[in-house]
């Protein structure tokens, strides 16, 4: 089962951001990060037609960034990871294997989950 998730995806740095209130340090996703993770719920939704698993999962994500530049692939997962809660498994802790890989297409930049 594959879903896509079209578009440049966004790293964590661009998705949460932390304000200092007081003593403690506050958490929150950005309207840009809301908007991307509502749009890969939708996506998500729309693709797998199966029922939520409760099952340990293996996954393969192939992310496909439109330019060369620096991008840590381990910064692009949770956003991804998280969307796909409630949809595809029941928690994100149900995984147990992730293979990451990314790759250059400057015409179709992209997010491919393999479940």
């Amino acid at each position: 089962m594959k879903i896509i998730f079209k578009g440049q995806p966004l790293s964590t740095q661009t998705i949460y951001r932390s304000v200092c209130r007081g003593k403690f340090a506050t958490v929150y996703m950005t309207p840009k990060g809301k908007a991307m993770k509502e749009y890969y719920q939708l996506e998500a939704k729309t693709q797998y037609k199966k029922e939520v698993s409760s099952e340990p999962l293996e996954m393969e994500i192939n992310i496909f960034f439109k330019s060369k530049h620096k991008h840590d692939i381990d910064n692009f997962n949770k956003l991804i990871l998280d969307s796909l809660q409630g949809i595809v498994y029941e928690d994100d802790n149900q995984i147990e294997t992730i293979k990451i890989h990314k790759e250059i297409c400057k015409d179709n930049p992209r997010v491919e989950i393999n479940l």
